[in-house]
């Protein structure tokens, strides 16, 4: 380092780093995040059905947002709460702000969809109809269709005077019918609710589907709902219809649970599931601009809606149901396919190991493997099935395995991790599962699973009061000649073998004593009455979690100021703690370089003089979900390497159980550094953040090949 340089880092430019210019708002950065989604869509080099799941995805996450974020902040403006977040915004301000922004998003998502997805849709073979186009052989196999299969389902409800307003339940999809009674010349009103138990696009069948010239039919059919519309006569016999309307609206979910010692967790758990079925308050409202001015009003009316919590939007409604189109058999039309595979060590392991030590069931002893040194999986790249799953399979039918123990977030609907446990306690082995009823939307399914683990003998904890148990941990006790050995995995994503193949994230096996060690007092604080609060290795939320960052950060800044280099490299979901950004602000103005790689959220403002010069931020949003934590310090050289399950947000740091463990064999450590370079040198799927806010993709430039991050490291497993 120059000694210009040197003696800038010493005498760094004095700001206050609680003014609010020096942070993003949380919420709209969310906004941000979810536009870099529907540019996958809107992407030309997305292909066809790859851009109909980014519209889908950009629907669902609409969806979630709205029952969560934007219910909070509905709340607390009813509450008449004045708080300013980092960024000096108030509810009311943040509330106005996402309005304004996702209203033209919203938009232009359905025109594009409308104008240029749908024709592109039908120069593929791919026909989405509507039911006026139809001829009338298709129209006469549809109503007979819609009495057959549709007309039992649906239940009209009359609203007047007799008929209150119906509770209309979350996420719902209806028709608002206007008749008259021709006898008495009434204006009448009636809702019907789309099913959701029916296909939303139910095809035509095969020999009613009319070429188009040449081009081959791959799919033809109707949505849904203009099906029971255009059928409405079966459901008002006598009355006239006038014409009808769909809406859809979106209503608080957000679960709230009052954790007392003596209540049981599971079956107020149960109870808010419930009311989320029906759902909270209404905070959002989609409609056709054709809805007349009076309907509209009345329905805002009755649910309760300002004009901004109405979102109108041309064409279909709810375009996640675009999602479907991707089980097609039209693989030219989506991603090349993708098989997970093995890594090296476990390709070759029969060469290494010797065949002596093969598992009869899979043909890999995954003890053998670990012992022989430490093992980094990286999902979906290796295969889920065939190491962490495959881990935990021989571990419940090993012999000379006494326990296991894990977390269980969030796992797969027939999950064969929970069969494993349950053949574990089966096999006579002690079995212990923490399962967190609170993981958001999928409290449901971790009460079934938590059922049916206690019923099969396993030892089920449901986490601790006030906080949700997030971390992913493994931790096997096994008998091996004369002595105790315990296995671990701490990984960074969940135990879910479908999400597996989706979101990118590591896993880290070992049999360390220390990582041991500190795995067995983290379970004991966990289930039992345990106040531990120091770990050898691990870094555990929310005992030391923050202050370790916090050091690790500090440490790159005294390196910089004695005139060493200073380097952080950072990947995470989100950046949300104003204290670590503040401490990564004073690091870029100690001269450490800092690159972070943040999918979602983030609320620290790169590139500003004086301040975060000397950060990079970027996001890559593409064909896998980036959900891996990596955390990177160069430490004078002798470089630290940590992986787990947290973000820096103040949720994860003081409310989640959390755990990071360091990666210390310097092959693995290579490795991960060999990842983040490979993110780092997107330019397909990357995103840089710009001081003002605004994300600017990278292009490839004439001279440079294209670099996506994820082809590369496709091809890297594949040739490894």
């Amino acid at each position: 380092m120059s000694k210009n340089k040197k003696n800038a880092a010493e005498t760094p430019v004095k700001k206050s780093f609680s003014d609010p210019e020096y942070y993003f708002n949380r919420e709209f950065s969310w906004v941000e995040f979810n536009r870099r989604v529907l540019s996958e869509g809107l992407d030309p080099r997305t292909p066809l059905l790859e851009r109909l799941k980014f519209l889908a995805i950009f629907s669902s996450n609409l969806d979630e947002y709205f029952m969560v974020r934007v219910a909070v902040l509905k709340k607390q403006i009813e509450a008449d709460v004045h708080k300013l977040t980092p960024d000096g915004r108030t509810p009311q301000e943040q509330l106005d702000g996402v309005n304004q922004k996702l209203l033209p998003m919203v938009s232009l998502q359905h025109k594009f969809f409308e104008e240029t997805l749908r024709p592109e849709l039908s120069k593929n073979g791919i026909y989405i109809l509507n039911y006026i186009d139809l001829n009338q052989e298709q129209k006469i196999y549809l109503k007979n269709y819609f009495e057959e299969h549709i007309f039992p389902v649906l239940t009209p409800l009359a609203i007047d005077a007799s008929h209150p307003f119906p509770y209309l339940s979350n996420l719902s999809f209806n028709l608002a019918v206007m008749l008259k009674n021709p006898e008495t010349q009434e204006d009448l009103l009636a809702r019907i609710k789309v099913p959701k138990i029916l296909p939303r696009f139910l095809p035509l069948p095969e020999k009613l589907q009319v070429e188009e010239k040449t081009q081959t039919v791959n799919w033809m059919g109707v949505p849904l709902e203009q099906i029971i519309a255009h059928n409405l006569g079966s459901l008002f016999p006598g009355m006239d219809i006038q014409e009808y309307h769909l809406f859809r609206i979106t209503r608080d979910a957000d679960v709230a649970v009052q954790e007392d010692e003596g209540d049981d967790l599971l079956l107020a758990i149960e109870k808010e599931l419930r009311k989320r079925r029906i759902g909270g308050t209404v905070v959002r409202m989609e409609i056709n601009p054709r809805m007349p001015s009076k309907l509209k009003k009345i329905l805002m009316e009755k649910l309760e809606l300002s004009e901004k919590d109405v979102y109108t939007v041309e064409g279909l409604l709810d375009l996640k149901d675009l999602m479907s189109f991707l089980g097609l058999p039209l693989p030219t039309l989506k991603d090349p396919s993708w098989t997970s595979t093995m890594p090296p060590r476990l390709r070759h392991y029969g060469d290494e190991i010797g065949t002596a030590n093969l598992n009869e069931k899979n043909g890999i002893d995954f003890f053998a493997v670990i012992r022989q040194k430490d093992l980094l999986v990286h999902h979906p790249y290796h295969s889920f099935a065939n190491t962490v799953q495959g881990f935990i399979t021989q571990a419940a039918h090993d012999p000379n395995v006494l326990a296991i123990k894990m977390t269980l977030y969030r796992t797969s609907g027939d999950s064969p991790i929970v069969n494993a446990l349950i053949a574990g306690a089966e096999n006579g082995k002690q079995v212990a599962a923490l399962v967190e009823l609170k993981a958001r939307f999928d409290e449901e399914n971790n009460i079934q699973w938590a059922r049916k683990l206690e019923q099969s003998g396993v030892h089920v904890v449901y986490g601790l009061a006030g906080l949700k148990t997030h971390t992913k941990i493994v931790m096997v006790v096994r008998q091996e000649e004369g002595h105790i050995r315990r296995y671990v995995h701490i990984g960074t994503g969940n135990y879910n073998s479908k999400t597996a193949k989706l979101y990118t994230d590591l896993g880290l096996l070992s049999c360390r004593p220390e990582l041991g060690a500190d795995l067995a007092d983290l379970f004991n604080f966990l289930t039992g009455y345990s106040r531990q609060q120091s770990y050898r290795k691990l870094f555990v939320a929310p005992v030391n979690m923050r202050d370790r960052f916090i050091k690790l950060i500090r440490r790159e800044i005294e390196n910089c100021q004695d005139g060493d280099t200073g380097r952080i490299v950072a990947k995470m979901n989100s950046l949300v703690d104003p204290e670590i950004i503040a401490n990564l602000y004073k690091a870029s103005q100690a001269g450490v370089k800092i690159d972070l790689i943040i999918r979602g959220i983030c609320c620290l403002r790169p590139g500003l003089e004086d301040i975060s010069e000397n950060i990079k931020v970027v996001s890559i949003v593409g064909r896998y979900l980036e959900h891996s934590r990596i955390f990177y310090f160069h430490n004078k050289g002798k470089e630290e390497v940590y992986i787990g399950s947290a973000d820096w947000m103040p949720r994860n740091l003081d409310r989640r159980v959390e755990a990071i463990t360091p990666v210390e064999d310097p092959d693995l450590t290579k490795e991960l550094q060999e990842i983040m370079g490979i993110l780092l040198s997107d330019n397909r799927q990357a995103w840089d953040l710009l001081p003002d806010g605004q994300y600017i993709q990278r292009r490839p430039t004439d001279n440079s090949p294209e670099l996506g991050s994820h082809k590369i490291l496709m091809e890297t497993v594949a040739h490894s």
